[in-house]
């Protein structure tokens, strides 16, 4: 392939790497990451789309990617039996999509279905795994972020317990 070629598909590389780390650099989650940690976390980033009535993520399998949502909803939701699953929380724009990529097992907890067309950036997550192992700052950072998504999802889970659990009183007349 002639030199020339390889330039301008080189300088294309860069200029989709470029828009990318701008649309990232927009999503609330990393939005005032530092300049050297979004240099890292970009080199593991696409873009991704769901189309309505499609599942982003199925309970049980394996979990090797995180999504940053840019359009669309995704009902999280938990198999209680064949025929019967239970909504624990909708995520949308500007919220995150799955923390199961980072700790062992690596399997996702929930079934995650586009419940309205999703546009996303797709993270891999054994390349961002790679990332926090040789780099210890930017892996606190990555902690540090999701444990606040992994509280909101517990939380989230706790509400439907609840609602799923108390029962109000009949009241006999």
């Amino acid at each position: 392939m002639p030199s020339a070629a390889l330039d301008l598909m080189h300088k294309e590389s860069l200029m989709q790497a470029e828009d990318l780390t701008e649309v990232i650099r927009q999503h609330p989650f990393l939005a005032d990451l530092s300049k050297v940690h979004m240099e890292v976390l970009v080199g593991c980033a696409s873009n991704v789309h769901f189309a309505e009535g499609s599942y982003a993520i199925r309970e049980g399998e394996i979990a090797n990617k995180f999504y940053l949502i840019r359009t669309g909803l995704v009902a999280l939701e938990s198999v209680v039996n064949a025929r019967r699953r239970i909504r624990i929380q909708t995520v949308g724009p500007g919220e995150v999509l799955g923390w199961s990529w980072l700790l062992r097992p690596y399997r996702w907890h929930f079934n995650g279905l586009a419940v309205a067309e999703v546009r996303a950036i797709a993270l891999d997550g054994e390349c961002l795994r790679n990332k926090c192992e040789n780099d210890h700052d930017f892996g606190y950072e990555m902690l540090s972020r999701f444990s606040r998504v992994i509280e909101r999802r517990l939380e989230a889970t706790r509400m439907q317990l609840l609602d799923l659990y108390t029962t109000t009183p009949k009241v006999k007349k």
